[in-house]
């Protein structure tokens, strides 16, 4: 499967704490130079490459001379909001060198959460990869509280290479890649070469994060999981093997590949239904809920009997059988005041109702999942 590699246009890059600090001893500028050219080198091939790069806390604790990763938050978000400037001027200067531009993006949970503002950081992620630019994305620490934080940046990633349909998501690491044990523990563990993504027996494989970093092994996995949903493979590498992107592109077997099993289509649906806050409820009738299970068509607004909560066109609801039980979950082509007006009518009323129709379906079938 690794051949599906060479063909890759779009992809993201994470690179990890202990690989950028080389292990709490200082931004390793010789290593990330390296990986800067190989990034300049893809770019120069016509592909788009995103970079999440982890490494501001790390990077903070080395200039203020702190050698323990503090536990409170305020004190981490002090600590990101001095190494960001460090690890940036550091991305800045070694893409210059290549005659390539970079450009920071610092991402909260809610940018991905509500749907006007991830659409707004599609666009913009979007355009940057069209002028050549390369992202590098970060959580903003700085003013992320704990409950909505994406907890680590490897599920971060993840939810980038959803957010611009990215077809690979490359984790550099300073493992080799998934062992059957882990190798700290037993050296003679079998490095695991290829599987799909998201099978629950491998979690039980992997160890725990190091120090100076927030995920691990299990939290790679939960990535690649979260990737393949919209039809992204994973490589999980060892980032100081030489000219690692490049030979992971060509297709040689380094690091772990985890492997998408669904479509695109369904997986995107499968990540909607996952990662989008639902903001409403739609109660449908009978007639409804079967032509959704067993016909895989749109929502009309003729199905529906019940509209609760407040949302905007384009937020995720949810939608309930006459029993009050979940069935499926889509975005709305209508708001809830709206969809009041013209819930229990057919499609060809609503222009009389709301003076107006965007679309003859509350939900697109495209952009609704059984659940």
């Amino acid at each position: 499967m690794r051949e599906a590699l060479l063909g890759t246009r779009r992809l993201v890059v994470k690179i990890g704490s202990s690989l950028l600090t080389n292990n709490g001893m200082g931004l390793d500028r010789p290593a990330l130079d390296d990986w800067v050219a190989q990034l300049a080198a893809l770019v120069a091939e016509g592909r788009e490459v995103v970079l999440v790069s982890s490494g501001a806390v790390a990077c903070g604790m080395q200039r203020l001379h702190i050698k323990k990763r503090p536990s409170a938050l305020y004190e981490l978000q002090a600590l990101a909001a001095v190494g960001q400037m460090g690890l940036i001027e550091a991305y800045e200067s070694a893409f210059s060198r290549h005659g390539r531009h970079a450009a920071q993006v610092l991402l909260t949970h809610d940018d991905l959460v509500d749907r006007r503002r991830y659409l707004n950081a599609r666009s913009a992620l979007r355009a940057l990869l069209a002028l050549s630019i390369v992202p590098i994305i970060n959580e903003n620490d700085t003013v992320a509280t704990e409950e909505i934080r994406f907890g680590d940046n490897d599920t971060l990633a993840a939810l980038v290479a959803n957010l611009i349909e990215a077809e690979l998501l490359v984790i550099l690491t300073d493992q080799a890649g998934l062992y059957e044990e882990d190798p700290r523990r037993n050296p003679q563990a079998r490095l695991i070469l290829e599987a799909p993504a998201g099978d629950p027996a491998f979690i039980a494989m992997a160890g725990d994060a190091g120090e100076l970093g927030r995920g691990g092994m299990r939290t790679k996995l939960t990535a690649a999981a979260k990737a393949a949903r919209s039809g992204a493979a994973t490589v999980i590498v060892a980032g100081r093997e030489p000219r690692v992107l490049q030979r992971v592109l060509a297709g040689e077997i380094l690091g772990t590949h985890l492997y998408p099993s669904t479509t695109r289509l369904v997986a995107r649906k499968q990540w909607l239904a996952a990662h989008l806050s639902v903001r409403g409820q739609l109660t449908l009738d009978g007639g409804a809920v079967r032509v959704l299970r067993e016909a895989g068509r749109s929502l009309l607004p003729v199905g529906v009997q019940a509209v609760s909560g407040h949302f905007a066109r384009g937020e995720m609801v949810a939608c309930l059988n006459p029993e009050g039980q979940e069935v499926a979950r889509g975005l709305v082509n209508y708001n809830d005041s709206e969809l009041r007006l013209i819930m229990g009518h057919g499609s060809e009323e609503i222009e009389r109702l709301l003076g107006y129709q965007d679309e003859p379906e509350v939900i697109h079938r495209d952009n609704l999942v059984i659940v």
